[in-house]
């Protein structure tokens, strides 16, 4: 899944449920300590996914340990992030000579929960929504908006330390070609205009932004 929505030269890997026998080294283990059993079990997985990435790249880190504010720290020299949702891990990575942010995220093709959308779609994002849901009814459009801004702010993160709310991003959906494109309003957000892809199969439903290492707009 997550391969089509990432490309070269991003690293990607990605896992269906959680196999048995990753381990976690012990600067990961601290974030999950006190989890519970589900939680540490998608923690582990999407370690494991990032590992593979990074071999993947050529590159070998001993741990991926959690940051301050809960996002990977990747080895020198790399980008990347980690997504899961029920019964799906995965991971992308990609070296600072071609990328300066990838973001990824998946979720269940099924509707937000009730009160989700009003806190997370702007006016004309709900309208356009209703338009995508009479081209395309198969697709959850409004948990789509959700996954594609979840990658927004994986990617403004990455590139700025800073949060972004979800009405500093106003997002249209190509639904033929499997795109979209975000308007990030925010003064001193990472870009005016970012691509991302999307992709829904099996269930599921996951959206990707690469920002290009030559990609300097701001």
């Amino acid at each position: 899944m997550i391969g089509d929505v990432v490309a070269e030269p991003v690293s990607w890997s990605e896992a269906v449920g959680d196999p048995p026998g990753p381990t976690l080294h012990p600067a990961e283990e601290s974030a999950v300590r006190k989890a519970l059993p589900g939680r540490r079990a998608e923690f582990t997985t999407g370690r494991h996914c990032a590992h593979r990435a990074l071999e993947r790249l050529g590159v070998t880190a001993d741990a991926l340990p959690r940051g301050p504010e809960g996002a990977p720290q990747w080895p020198a020299g790399v980008v990347g992030s980690i997504t899961h949702c029920d019964g799906y891990r995965a991971a992308a990575v990609a070296r600072t000579a071609h990328a300066r942010a990838v973001g990824i995220d998946a979720e269940p093709n099924l509707p937000l929960p009730d009160g989700v959308l009003g806190r997370v779609a702007l006016p004309q994002e709900r309208a356009h929504l209703a338009e995508l849901r009479a081209q395309r009814p198969g697709v959850s459009w409004d948990r789509l908006l959700f996954s594609a801004k979840e990658s927004v702010y994986k990617v403004g993160h990455a590139l700025t330390h800073t949060p972004l709310w979800f009405d500093d991003a106003s997002l249209v959906f190509e639904p033929r070609s499997g795109t979209f494109r975000a308007r990030v309003r925010r003064s001193g957000a990472p870009g005016t205009d970012l691509a991302g892809r999307w992709s829904c199969h099996g269930g599921l439903l996951v959206t990707g932004i690469t920002v290009p290492a030559t990609d300097r707009r701001r």
